[in-house]
């Protein structure tokens, strides 16, 4: 169950959180909970942090570079583009 939580912040540190979720697509509360979760030491939820260090033959410098080395990983592809079709026009009866 959550509870809700009031936070008191300085101005730059409300920007620099905005800033940082915003760049990963997070909410501000989903930003805190990861940040919390990393403090306590409570991994077990995490399951990118518990495969850490599985995967054998990465680059030296891949905690230093993870999102670069991230975008490169994915491909955008845009969307397809959705044009309305137009209703058909009855034509205008005369009286």
């Amino acid at each position: 169950m959550t509870r809700p939580l009031q936070v008191f912040m300085e101005e730059e540190e409300l920007k620099r959180l905005e800033v940082w979720s915003r760049a990963r697509g997070w909410t501000k509360s989903q930003a805190i909970r990861a940040a919390v979760r990393a403090m306590t030491g409570e991994r077990k939820t995490d399951s990118l942090l518990r495969a850490s260090g599985m995967i054998q033959g990465l680059p030296s410098d891949v905690s230093r570079s993870f999102d670069r080395y991230l975008e490169d990983t994915f491909v955008v592809t845009p969307a397809p583009s959705r044009v309305r079709a137009k209703k058909p026009t009855r034509p205008r009866l005369r009286r």
